[in-house]
């Protein structure tokens, strides 16, 4: 995957999040502040407007400018949590002009580390987590089977929906979310929704590339 394709998958999420940015925050509405769809959208939007600058630089530049923009234009913890995963994402695959599918899986594990680390949520909390350690988990087990990128990553948002839908039955046990108690159960969480539109787009930047060799 090139510099060039991982501006088009962040072209591309940016897009989806503003065509999604009202049911992200419908999703939103019912556990927490009723503004994630419109943070994000903000935050995406800000760094479409910073990727001219980087189109050409390596990609931990590019991933390290998109983790800048969210940290100083999204609120709460949305900002804090997406932008420690680009900054994670990009001290793994520093320097890096086109990334193999080792660097991607480092890249991706990074960006959950990271997402553990800032948020300290673990799978089955009803975070963005239930969405991308298994999406992580089912990337890993591909690459070591010596399956090429594009395959892996399928497999990988295959298991993101997955852990996506299965954050609706949890019990919300971090952010504001958890403080509804049982009236969390019931609602799909918006940070897994926009976790898994990231990974999806991800795979639509490969999948627009497959003849291109990549």
């Amino acid at each position: 995957m090139t510099n060039q394709q991982i501006i088009q998958w962040l072209q591309i999420f940016a897009a989806k999040i503003e065509q999604n940015k009202e049911y992200l925050t419908e999703l939103d509405a019912a556990i927490g502040d009723a503004d994630h769809g419109i943070n994000m959208d903000r935050g995406f939007k800000k760094v479409m407007s910073q990727l001219p600058s980087v189109a050409n630089q390596d990609i931990g530049n590019i991933l390290k400018t998109v983790s800048m923009t969210l940290i100083s234009s999204v609120g709460g913890a949305s900002g804090s949590l997406y932008g420690t995963l680009f900054l994670r994402a990009s001290t793994a695959v520093a320097g890096k002009q086109e990334l193999t599918e080792q660097d991607m899986l480092e890249l991706l594990q990074a960006g959950l580390d990271g997402v553990l680390q800032r948020g300290k949520a673990q799978l089955g909390d009803k975070t963005m987590v239930d969405t991308l350690t298994p999406a992580v988990t089912a990337f890993r087990q591909a690459v070591d089977q010596g399956k090429p990128m594009l395959s892996a990553m399928e497999e990988a948002v295959v298991a993101a929906e997955v852990g996506m839908k299965d954050t609706i039955p949890m019990l919300a046990k971090k952010g504001r979310a958890s403080y509804l108690g049982e009236r969390s159960v019931g609602h799909q969480d918006p940070g897994a929704t926009s976790c898994y539109l990231i990974l999806k787009s991800l795979l639509e930047a490969l999948s627009r590339n497959i003849g291109s060799g990549e």
